[in-house]
């Protein structure tokens, strides 16, 4: 397995979501499955998948994945126009703590472009258009960030920890979808977070529950 360099999160270091994709993918599971990342994966290093657990070549352990105990719960859908116009409003246009990101950041020149914009009641929403190619990774990545801006806030960046998807089916290329996303809880440097996909259609196609850590100020950028 190797995390190509324009899947990339933070500088250096792969997207959360994506790498985890490219993880559960190799560990082959036909049920819901959860990814712990224990550091940023690396970007154009090969790795190895032993029993689960993720390897870089000097042996430092990068993730672990293991069956979900639970099916992520979905979180409401909402139409195209509302997610359009919640979009408008996305924070990381003005203020993002890694602007090169390859789901959610506008500086990446060949991303996602997946921008999640805050409703009334606190949940993200965000329109998004599939690229020509889609994998499993590719939803994975658009089920990372929508959940994590539930909790972003200017000066306080924060980093993918875990991620449980459960994926019903792919979307299909080029296809206008919209992705949802709701904080569950937030507690220190914590905070758990529900992200769906929805199709065309109206349809769920996915969702997920993920772990977001904040980073501490001397490692912020």
């Amino acid at each position: 397995m190797i995390i190509e360099s324009r899947y990339n999160g933070p500088p250096g270091s792969g997207n959360g979501g994506w790498s985890a994709g490219v993880f559960a993918e190799a560990y082959g599971a036909d049920r819901p499955v959860e990814v712990t990342l224990r550091r940023p994966p690396p970007l154009d290093t090969p790795l190895t998948l032993t029993d689960g657990d993720v390897y870089d070549p000097d042996g430092h352990l990068v993730a672990e994945v293991r069956p979900a105990d639970d099916p992520p719960a979905p979180v409401p859908p909402v139409d195209p126009a509302t997610a359009h116009a919640a979009s408008a409003g996305y924070p990381g246009l003005v203020d993002h703590p890694f602007p090169g990101c390859y789901v959610c950041g506008p500086e990446h020149p060949d991303g996602l472009r997946i921008f999640p914009g805050r409703l009334p009641d606190g949940r993200t929403a965000a329109p998004w258009r599939t690229p020509q190619r889609v994998t499993a990774p590719t939803a994975w990545a658009a089920l990372d960030c929508p959940g994590g801006w539930t909790v972003i806030a200017p000066g306080r960046p924060y980093v993918l920890g875990r991620l449980a998807v459960a994926l019903d089916t792919l979307p299909e290329p080029g296809e206008q979808c919209v992705v949802t996303g709701a904080v569950v809880t937030a507690e220190g440097r914590l905070a758990v977070v529900h992200t769906s996909l929805y199709g065309s259609a109206g349809g769920l196609l996915g969702r997920a529950r993920a772990t977001w850590v904040a980073l501490p100020p001397a490692s912020r950028p």
